[in-house]
């Protein structure tokens, strides 16, 4: 029915109404005639079942990218007596930090201060435990979307967000393999996750929504850092945090001597390609609901990550003589890696310079500083993440600019983007949030890795290094003639 036809009756509809009510007044001659009444309506929360269908398809890919992809990614780059090793690391380290995300992190990552009032020192930093163990969380209760009045359930967003914490700390293996204790590695990540992973994660993502924009928000959020879907938080945080574990622990036996090359590059680019594909939920599940934006991060995370690939190979060509297979597949998870800060505030266009940014600077990291250097950075976790994730944070300050294509910054004080968007003023933002994340995991890891090796050590014996860590610490091999 139109609304039109629905307020002529109301006069009519109302006239029993009225003859019902006359009683009552002649029996109260005193009480005051009610002129009007007032209808205050409640507006019930959005549930689309479309935007709650795609955050847990999203978190199945970012599931699927840690095991198998991740893990076969990893695997195949190693030597075959340290393969297993690897993907036990990876598996082992995706089972502790689920159960850890559902008893403390999600609470100490999106909880916080309602009010102004109600904020410490701390609600920029951290949250509390008001949600531990999942307290309160049920069945009925939501997530607020980037949508005012749009809200997913919350165990929805809870399990999205639990991929990301499980992938985050499982990428920092790779700076390490083939020679840090097993028991080692697991305790260091334990350490990392709550004192460096949460913190970044509460700093950088954890706000009132849309709702309540003016509430207290995290630290980097506060300021206006830009970060759509991980690039401080998981891939510069573990960057660093891989790089710090590498110089610490050492170069592995034979580092410079003997060829460690991959044992099996088609393992190494199957698990590429599974990341690859798992980084569309990674990307536009970020986005929390099923919009043209989810849309935009799918495309900008394709070309980025095709242009990328090109640069390393071509770069590598040019300076090698050869494009190589790893290069290409490096540069594809260096475009990755530089897309997912912008890849819903940058259009199309922007995507595909910062992923040639991140994949010809991420190549003259690995094949040149890094050799100069002469750190022993196994896989390159900083290389690829840590410099894919700060080139990829401040090039968003750039083309998240509306005059170069981006979305500019959404006010929600308005309603509407906001109408001044200054590039300078934005990366300046955008380098903020790099240094407090290369900063904040650095002194983290330091400490966690002084912690461990004061507990349990940090290396495995030269004669269990040597002979493979599959055998020594699993008691089992690869392959079997």
């Amino acid at each position: 029915m139109r609304p039109s036809a629905i307020k002529a009756m109301i006069p009519a509809l109302a006239l029993p109404l009225v003859g019902l009510a006359l009683p009552a007044l002649a029996q109260d001659a005193t009480a005051p005639a009610t002129t009007a009444e007032t209808v205050v309506a409640t507006v019930a929360p959005i549930v689309d079942k479309g935007d709650t269908t795609w955050m847990m398809v999203s978190a199945i890919l970012v599931m699927m990218m840690t095991i198998p992809g991740l893990a076969l990614f990893y695997g195949g780059l190693v030597r075959s007596k340290n393969m297993l090793s690897v993907l036990m690391q990876v598996l082992t380290i995706f089972c502790i930090m689920s159960l850890l995300w559902v008893c403390f992190g999600y609470s100490l990552a999106f909880t916080g201060a309602g009010t102004a009032e109600d904020a410490t020192a701390l609600t920029p930093f951290i949250g509390g435990l008001s949600k531990a163990f999942l307290a309160g969380v049920t069945t009925s209760s939501l997530a607020e979307t980037f949508t005012q009045n749009v809200f997913v359930p919350e165990y929805v967003f809870i399990i999205f967000q639990m991929a990301f914490a499980c992938i985050a700390p499982a990428l920092i293996v790779g700076a390490t393999v083939e020679r840090m204790k097993f028991s080692a590695i697991l305790l260091f990540v334990v350490i990392w996750f709550f004192f460096s992973y949460l913190p970044m994660a509460h700093m950088v993502w954890w706000w009132g929504g849309p709702s309540a924009f003016d509430a207290p928000g995290g630290f980097l959020f506060g300021h206006g850092d830009l970060d759509f879907a991980g690039g401080t938080v998981i891939h510069i945080n573990a960057g660093v945090a891989g790089l710090v574990a590498a110089l610490v622990v050492g170069p592995r036996l034979g580092f410079g001597k003997e060829l460690m090359a991959p044992h099996n590059l088609p393992f190494t680019l199957l698990g590429g390609c599974l990341l690859w594909i798992g980084w569309f939920g990674f990307n536009a599940g970020s986005n929390m609901e099923a919009t043209g934006t989810a849309a935009l991060a799918i495309l900008n995370t394709t070309v980025a990550t095709s242009a990328a690939a090109l640069a390393w190979a071509f770069g590598e060509w040019i300076f090698r003589g050869h494009p190589s297979l790893l290069g290409g597949v490096s540069g594809a998870i260096a475009g990755l890696v530089g897309i997912t800060p912008a890849a819903g505030f940058v259009g199309p266009m922007g995507a595909i310079a910062i992923g040639l940014a991140a994949g010809f600077l991420c190549m003259w990291f690995v094949i040149s500083l890094k050799g100069k250097l002469g750190i022993d950075e196994s896989l390159d976790v900083f290389g690829i993440h840590g410099v894919g994730g700060i080139v990829g944070a401040i090039l968003t300050g750039v083309f998240a600019a509306p005059s170069l294509g981006g979305s500019g910054i959404f006010d929600y004080a308005t309603g509407a983007v906001a109408p001044d968007y200054s590039i300078a003023a934005q990366v300046s933002t955008q380098v903020l949030g790099v240094v407090v994340a290369v900063v904040w995991s650095a002194v983290v890891s330091f400490i966690a890795l002084m912690i461990v090796k004061a507990v349990v050590g940090l290396r495995a014996p030269a004669n269990d290094e040597r002979q493979g860590l599959d055998v020594t610490t699993h008691g089992e091999n690869a392959y079997n003639s």
